[in-house]
């Protein structure tokens, strides 16, 4: 057989659409399951005839005067926003286009150090100064937390040339931040409030759901059809609700960020996916929720998993999407990662993420009590069969409130780098973003100054070889720096 003959990728998903994977990962309609009927029982060569291209019948993403146009104003009214705007590239060209929409070229932005590495990326396009907030480090669940409305008052105060202020809420954990408070801080002070909210488009829908970014006052708001609801992947909305910022701009950035070719398929699935969540939302979140707490209550009861609750995440000043289950796994004597692989290979069931404490198990729309008994059973036959050693491991960061010489987007352009060993780093500036996961947040980003403490830690992570997200080379020796 010819080897041109062969379609890898084509091939690896029909052979893994077979298998029947049970999903707690996104996207949230679950194999299918979620979608709402009428999409879903349209006969299969009927798709096809849903991927077309840009002209007057099906109207155009980029200048919407028809169907596209009156989806996205239900959109808006579905969420009580001004506008909303479909995004067929994720959340990640949302993200982007709320950094360029806000801020000009010089800007300074307030942001926690543990936003997704599309910020980075949008920070970088738009040539903006970061001001980074250090997350808060719990020691107890393994996680880490967004800045308090008290941090980035404090920021504020600090640095009163920032432009806007950046939020991710929920986080992947599904814990969200106190957006009322850090709403009316943001905007007492006449900043902007982006929010990150890619893993919450389902909170509105429910009472038993913290608050939405939508609901307590953002600015601009990014939200992943996708990941909980039953749009296809990359579908994902923007929110606008603001009256400091400038709707015509939003449009261009959106327009020039965004392909010029969409998927209809994907944008159909968007506006299907309003339409069940306003329709029938509160039934099925019932049931999500339900099924998500009596899952909770099992993992709680086998010997060495627990998966926090949500009283446990208000006492800490925060709030719980329970629809998430962080799954921790450190009295097992294994890492997250170590019980993912034995879920996949043993029981054919597939989480979200993993580290070295947790697994993450993200429910949605089309998540069913037989999926959440399987995870259970699997968990607790897991916990009898199997026994590790105990780690030491412990869930640290060290100082990042480090000196920005450098905007990131200059360094980003720049071809004057050099590597230098980690032991001499000290006192260069960063060319180069290192993330450790755990915990998933950049240790060193582009333009700014590295410490001796970063040099120890990075060092520290090198002699476990454990690999850092954007390391060149096979070891962690050296770095890379601006000459």
């Amino acid at each position: 057989m010819s080897k041109q003959s062969r379609a890898p990728i084509f091939e690896n998903l029909y052979n893994r659409s077979k298998r029947k994977v049970i999903s707690f990962h996104t996207p949230g309609h679950k194999n299918g399951r979620g979608i709402d009927p009428k999409f879903r029982d349209l006969p299969a060569k009927t798709l096809f005839h849903f991927d077309v291209t840009v002209f007057p019948e099906v109207d155009s993403l980029h200048d919407p005067v028809s169907s596209i146009k009156r989806a996205q104003i239900l959109m808006a009214e579905a969420y009580g926003v001004q506008h909303s705007f479909f995004l067929v590239n994720g959340s990640t060209v949302g993200n982007q286009a709320m950094l360029m929409s806000a801020c000009s070229p010089g800007d300074s932005i307030i942001v926690s150090r543990n936003a997704h590495k599309s910020i980075l990326a949008g920070i970088i396009l738009a040539g903006l100064w970061p001001i980074w907030i250090q997350p808060k480090v719990d020691q107890n669940l393994d996680i880490l937390f967004d800045p308090t409305p008290e941090q980035i008052e404090q920021a504020i105060i600090q640095f009163p040339e920032a432009k806007a202020v950046f939020v991710t809420s929920p986080t992947y954990n599904g814990v969200t931040a106190d957006l009322l408070k850090i709403s009316e801080i943001v905007h007492r002070y006449g900043k902007v409030l982006l929010v990150d909210e890619a893993h919450g488009p389902h909170l509105k829908f429910h009472e038993d759901l913290p608050i939405s970014a939508v609901e307590a006052g953002a600015d601009l708001c990014v939200q992943s059809t996708h990941k909980i609801l039953s749009a296809l992947s990359q579908g994902s909305v923007l929110h606008f609700n603001s009256e400091l910022l400038d709707i015509n701009r939003v449009k261009k950035v959106i327009s020039m960020l965004q392909t010029t070719s969409p998927n209809y398929l994907t944008l159909a699935s968007i506006d299907m996916a309003r339409r069940q969540a306003v329709l029938h939302g509160e039934k099925i979140f019932e049931r999500v929720i339900k099924m998500a707490e009596e899952g909770r209550k099992k993992i709680n009861n086998t010997k060495h998993f627990f998966s926090f609750t949500r009283k446990e995440i208000q006492a800490r000043g925060y709030d719980l999407d329970v629809s998430k289950l962080t799954v921790n796994v450190t009295k097992s004597g294994f890492s997250g990662k170590e019980v993912d692989a034995i879920l996949a290979k043993e029981y054919n069931i597939q989480v979200d993420a993993a580290d070295l404490f947790n697994l993450i198990a993200i429910m949605g729309v089309g998540s069913e009590k037989s999926d959440v008994d399987a995870l259970t059973d699997a968990l607790a036959d897991i916990d009898e069969k199997y026994h590790g050693q105990a780690k030491n491991w412990i869930l640290q960061i060290p100082s990042l409130s480090t000196e920005m010489v450098m905007m990131p987007r200059e360094v980003f352009l720049s071809k004057k780098t050099k590597r230098v060993p980690l032991t001499k780093a000290a006192g260069h500036i960063s060319a180069q973003t290192l993330t450790p996961y755990p915990p998933g947040i950049p240790v060193l980003i582009p333009g700014e100054r590295i410490t001796k403490e970063i040099c120890n830690y990075l060092l520290n992570l090198s002699e476990k070889e454990l690999r850092v997200s954007g390391q060149e080379t096979d070891t962690l020796r050296t770095v890379k720096v601006v000459c």
